[in-house]
């Protein structure tokens, strides 16, 4: 009974030792976001011309890492996490890390991550994006925007071949239905080329939804993985082997649509 017991416990103290290693690791994702964001901030890179300024790897490791740290924060939270039947739909996602800030006229910009599902099955690289939106009216202060989008089609992401694409006007994009909502209502997945999840506001299910602009960065991507592949081939070749840093974000996507 004793080494039953004992047996018992040891296994307890594993399961806990997992729980907080994993805690740690969401943690260290976070700090790495806030104070990525804290630096587009004071150095003012939340104007488009300054994002790619004096681009450095380590500061695009951290853009890649930042984007995994949302991933996981929007799947923590019963509020915002995405339903598994949605990700079963999913051909592609798209997670945004955007800052805004406004005196009179608004400007939102920042950057984002893609990942497509192969025709294999294999998610892809995770290839950086830029992301931005203006806009008029009296606004003060200023915010972090934090999207998710889960792309149904295959049509949709190849739309960033030809440069920017206005999520909600040349895709349409509709708000999605929340874990805490499908349990609750049961409503069918909604149908549209795009799903959104964001933090900044209250959308609803089914509302159609507006969230700016993503368009390709190549000079990003040139130095994020030492390569002078672009977009396209960054997303549906297996050309470049996946660096160290990346492969956690496409191990997590992974498991939330295999």
């Amino acid at each position: 009974m004793k080494c039953v017991a004992a047996y018992g416990a040891l296994r307890a103290f594993q399961r806990a030792a997992r729980v907080l290693s994993s805690a740690a690791k969401l943690f260290r994702l976070v700090m790495k976001k806030f104070v990525l964001l804290s630096l587009l901030a004071l150095s003012g890179a939340f104007f488009p011309h300054s994002l790619n300024a004096a681009l450095s790897r380590p500061e695009l490791v951290t853009r890649v890492e930042s984007c995994e740290a949302i991933l996981r924060e929007f799947m923590a939270d019963p509020a915002t996490a995405i339903p598994q039947s949605v990700w079963q739909k999913a051909r592609a996602v798209v997670i945004v890390n955007q800052f805004k800030a406004g005196f009179f006229l608004g400007i939102k910009d920042g950057y984002a991550t893609i990942l497509v599902k192969q025709s294999n099955g294999r998610w892809s690289l995770p290839v950086l994006l830029a992301a931005g939106e203006a806009s008029l009216g009296f606004q003060v202060g200023a915010k972090a925007v934090e999207t998710v989008m889960i792309i149904t089609n295959d049509e949709t992401p190849r739309m960033l071949f030809k440069g920017r694409v206005n999520i909600g006007i040349d895709a349409k994009a509709v708000a999605g239905p929340k874990v805490a909502e499908v349990e609750r209502d049961n409503h069918p997945i909604v149908q549209a080329p795009v799903l959104v999840y964001g933090k900044s506001r209250g959308l609803y299910a089914g509302a159609t939804v507006k969230t700016g602009y993503i368009t390709r960065n190549d000079e990003a991507n040139f130095i994020l993985y030492s390569t002078p592949y672009t977009l396209p081939e960054l997303l549906y070749s297996d050309w470049v082997k996946p660096p160290s840093e990346v492969v956690p974000l496409m191990t997590y996507v992974q498991s939330l649509a295999p």
